[in-house]
Formats: structure tokens, C-alpha cells, sequence
């Protein structure tokens, strides 16, 4: 299809905008190109609408349909991670009397290898071994980055990377960067390291992206020293690092408890005029809160993603989710209310809260003296699927339990409990009532403007405990009267579904 010509979108590209300049551009080559482009533009938050779709296909229908508009389609499955549905577009070119060549066998085993279906593209390439489709250096790349995906085969891909010259196919810079990324991840940066410098002799230039590779497996073998000196080398070669490298390289001083140098990386590469990704920003983070300098991880970088306009994707989502959980599991100590500021936004902006955040926040506010706020957080934590551990019980009871009201209301009610235990289950034997016993209770609390707060009941005594398997008690506080309670309590038989309702008033 000749040369294609590059589209710079802007970064709030509307689907409208596309189906315009599609609408508007005769030539359905160059349409097919501002659709692509625009798929392209998928990891930046961008989706084809059905307008689009529609228009595109009304725009192909009309032509002869060409190997290039059936790789275009297939590409764009391949960018929305639907391997399977390219290899259905693959199978019908013969349908439309297109018949594949080299090119489109090419890329349909690329589309599969980067989706990781490796058996089925392992498959792919043995069918195209049948159908006739000879090697070339394109189709033993893609076969070698397979081959580099597991630790199992990478042997295989190196001895098919040695066999490539005997098929008159010798490796060029994309195989040398793919082993070398391969070893890398494997650990092996001893043989790395000669693939690399048998490059040269070879005639093969390293890129950006290999230089890349062996910095980050460089970092994470913690040899910083040798990682600098490449990007020191890159720049004398006049190769420009991007993005992922100095990415890599903050990784590497961050873990190595050098997060002020990562800051300086940090500051090259904006001078640079290479913007901070998720992967940058997720690295510092880590780092510093690795130090305890977690008020400069949280109001500087978690800030800067939001006001940046940084949202994860699909890919990267988890690792968004993590770095605000840990940052507010370390502010809670020396920041508490930022990290309730930040605790808030996550769940504005949809980031699930774990069960160790929630646990921080509610031991603050226990300590604090804020029950009202330390049972909401405890209510959300159970409504949001996390089981609240015996820690943050404890720490909810003992501060429930130094309230005068709560604790003789309690005590009452386990009287009263006690006196008809017998009638909701023959075997239970409640002990006698302690002066002051504490109880150990899950507490779930809700504001007052929401309804009654509860509060579910077990008893520190072993024999309660032995029973706790069978009976459920719940108590309902309603304190809407200044000064008095009203308090019901419901026992519940698991066993036989049994049920009963105690009811008292109390003036306190």
C-alpha cells in the first residue's frame, strides 16, 4: 500500500472528528489510513464509535476489497486484543477472492504472538509452513519472539536464531533486540551482554528499544554502574532514550533505595521533553514510599497523574490500584487527614480500596476518637467484600467500648440473652453475668441520618465461642433521643432458624 502517511491526533480525539475526515477523503487507501490511525490511538483512551464502523464499511463495500483492507481490519482486532476474530477476517480473503500472501500470514502470526495465544500461532506458523510460505528474516522474528515468551523454549529460539543464516536469513537488529529482551527477563545478562556486543560485529546497529532491553535487565541485576554507562554510550551514539528507558533506569535506583537520583532522572527526562507515564509515576512512587518520603509520593506524583490527565489502561490498571493503596497505608502515620483526602478520591475515581488501607484508616480513627467515622469505614470495608481481621475488630470494640452508654447497654442486653438462650437452643449454656465483661463485638455502624447502627455480638468467654457457630446476636442501637437509647437484640438459631427479639428501653 505504499508509504503511510503519519496522523497526529490531538489528545481529546473524538470519533465524530474521524468519521468526518473519513466522510471527506476520496481515496479509500487514505481513509483506510485515518481509520488505522485512529485505531492506533486506542491505548490512549480513544474507541471507535458505530458511526465510524458503519461509515468504514459503507466506504469499503463499494471497492474492490484488497489484501491491505482485509490487514487493516485484522490489525485493528489485533489492537483491541481480539486475535481470534483477525484470524476469522484471515479466512475469508479467499471468500472475497483475495488470496493471502506472504504478508498476511506474516501478520496474522504477529497479531497472535503479541496476544500471547502461543499454541495457536505455533500452529499458524506450521500451516504456513504448509502452505508453501518459505522463511524469511519477518516470519523467524515474530516465530523467535514466540519462542522468547517462556523459559522452556528460549533455547529453541536461540538455535533457530543461529540456523538463520544457513536459510539465508540473517538476523537483523529487531532478532538481536528480541533474544536480548528475552535473556534479560530470564536473568541470563551474561548472554545478554555478548548478543549484544555481537551486534556490532555483525553489522547490526542496536536501537533505542535494545538498548532499553539490556538497561532494564541490567537494573533489575542491580548494576547500575553498567546501565548508565549505556545510556551514557546512547547518547554519544546520538541514539535519544525514550520514555521506557529512563523508566527502567528509575526503577533500577529506586529499588536500590536511590530515589534522589531517580528524581534527577526524572528531571532529565521532562528536560528532555519525554512526558512521565504510568510506569514512571508508579516507580517514584514505590521508591519513595520504599524511604518514607510518602508526603512527596503522595501530593507530588498521585496529584500530578490526576491534574496530568494520566488514566491507566487496561494493561496497567492493577498497578494503579496498588500505588494509591500503598500510599495511603503510609500516610495514615505521620498524615492521617491527606490520607483520608486521597482514600476519598480512590473511591470517587472508582480504585477498589484493600483490606490492609481499610485496616489503617480505621485504626487511626479508632485512636483518634472518631467512631462514627472508624464505623462507616468499617461498614464500607465489609459492603466492598473485605473481611475485616481481628485487629481492626478489636481496635472498633475497645474504642466502642470505653464509651460508658454503649458498654452498659451491652451488658444489659447479655442478661437478658442469657435468660432466653434455653428457649432458642437446648444445648447453649450461657455463663454467669460478669461485672465487666468485654465483649468482643464486629461493630457495623451507620450514621444516625441512615437508620439504626448495628452491631454484631460474640462473646470473649470460650463458651460463647464454642457457640458462635450456631446462634447470630445482633444489636440495634437507635439514639435518635438525646440521652436515651432504645436497644432490640436478635438471636439467631443458624442451626434451626429459630428467632428472638429482645426489646429494651434505656435512659442513660
Amino acid at each position: 500500500m505504499g508509504s503511510k502517511t503519519v496522523i497526529k491526533w490531538s489528545k481529546q480525539i473524538r470519533s465524530a472528528q474521524v468519521a468526518q475526515l473519513i466522510k471527506a477523503e476520496r481515496d479509500i487507501q487514505k481513509a483506510i489510513v485515518i481509520f488505522d490511525s485512529a485505531t492506533a490511538e486506542y491505548t490512549n483512551g480513544f474507541r471507535h464509535s458505530h458511526q465510524t464502523f458503519s461509515l468504514m464499511i459503507s466506504r469499503l463495500v463499494k471497492c474492490n476489497i484488497t489484501e491491505d483492507i482485509f490487514l487493516s481490519i485484522c490489525r485493528a482486532y489485533g489492537r483491541v486484543h481480539k486475535p481470534l476474530d483477525a484470524v476469522r477476517v484471515f479466512r475469508k480473503m479467499k471468500e472475497y477472492e483475495c488470496e493471502p500472501s506472504q504478508k498476511s500470514y506474516i501478520t496474522v502470526f504477529a497479531i497472535l504472538v503479541g496476544e500471547n495465544q502461543l499454541k495457536l500461532a505455533l500452529r499458524f506458523y506450521r500451516y504456513m509452513r504448509e502452505m508453501g510460505i518459505p522463511p524469511s528474516v519477518a516470519s523467524l522474528n515474530v516465530l523467535i519472539k514466540a519462542l522468547c515468551k517462556n523459559s522452556g523454549t528460549m533455547d529453541a529460539a536461540l538455535r533457530i536464531f543461529r540456523e538463520m543464516p544457513n536459510r539465508g536469513c540473517p538476523p537483523d537488529s529487531y532478532t538481536y533486540g528480541t533474544l536480548i529482551n528475552g535473556l534479560c527477563r530470564l536473568g541470563k545478562i551474561g548472554e545478554a551482554k555478548e548478543l549484544f556486543k555481537e551486534m556490532e560485529t555483525k553489522a547490526c546497529s542496536p536501537t533505542v528499544v535494545t538498548y532499553t532491553s539490556l538497561i532494564h535487565g541490567l537494573c533489575q541485576s542491580k548494576d547500575l554502574d553498567s546501565a548508565i554507562r549505556l545510556l551514557e554510550e546512547m547518547a554519544s551514539k546520538g541514539i535519544k532514550p525514550n520514555v521506557f528507558t529512563y523508566s527502567s533506569l528509575m526503577d533500577g535506583h529506586c529499588k536500590s533505595g536511590c530515589s534522589s537520583r531517580a528524581l534527577e532522572l526524572l528531571d532529565m527526562m521532562v528536560s528532555k521533553r519525554h512526558l512521565p507515564n504510568m510506569i514512571t509515576y508508579s516507580t517514584l512512587v514505590h521508591g519513595l514510599c520504599k524511604e518514607g518520603k510518602l508526603q512527596e509520593a503522595a501530593a507530588n506524583f498521585l496529584d500530578e497523574m490526576v491534574l496530568g490527565g494520566i488514566s491507566p489502561n487496561r494493561l496497567t490498571w492493577s498497578l494503579h490500584v496498588r500505588i494509591h493503596n500503598i500510599v495511603v497505608q503510609g500516610l495514615c502515620t505521620e498524615h492521617p487527614n491527606r490520607a483520608f483526602q486521597l482514600y476519598l478520591s480512590m473511591r470517587t475515581r472508582g480504585i477498589s480500596i484493600d483490606a490492609k488501607t481499610f485496616d489503617s484508616l480505621v485504626n487511626y480513627f479508632c485512636n483518634k476518637g472518631d467512631l462514627h467515622k472508624a464505623a462507616h469505614l468499617v461498614d464500607e470495608m465489609v459492603l466492598d467484600g473485605c473481611i475485616p481481621d481481628e485487629v481492626t475488630w478489636n481496635a472498633v470494640v475497645g474504642a466502642f467500648w470505653d464509651r460508658r452508654k454503649v458498654r452498659e447497654a451491652a451488658e444489659l442486653v447479655q442478661v437478658e440473652l442469657m435468660e432466653v438462650g434455653s428457649t432458642v437452643g437446648q444445648n447453649v449454656q450461657y455463663p454467669q453475668k460478669k461485672k465487666t465483661q468485654k465483649l468482643l463485638v464486629p461493630f457495623l455502624l451507620q450514621d444516625q441520618h441512615y437508620g439504626s447502627d448495628l452491631i454484631y455480638i460474640c462473646s470473649e468467654d470460650s463458651t460463647i465461642l464454642e457457640t458462635s457457630t450456631k446462634f447470630l446476636i445482633i444489636l440495634h442501637l437507635d439514639s435518635s433521643s438525646m440521652g436515651s437509647y432504645t436497644i432490640s437484640s436478635s438471636l439467631y438459631s443458624l442451626e434451626g432458624f429459630n428467632t428472638q427479639i429482645i426489646s429494651l428501653n434505656l435512659s442513660t
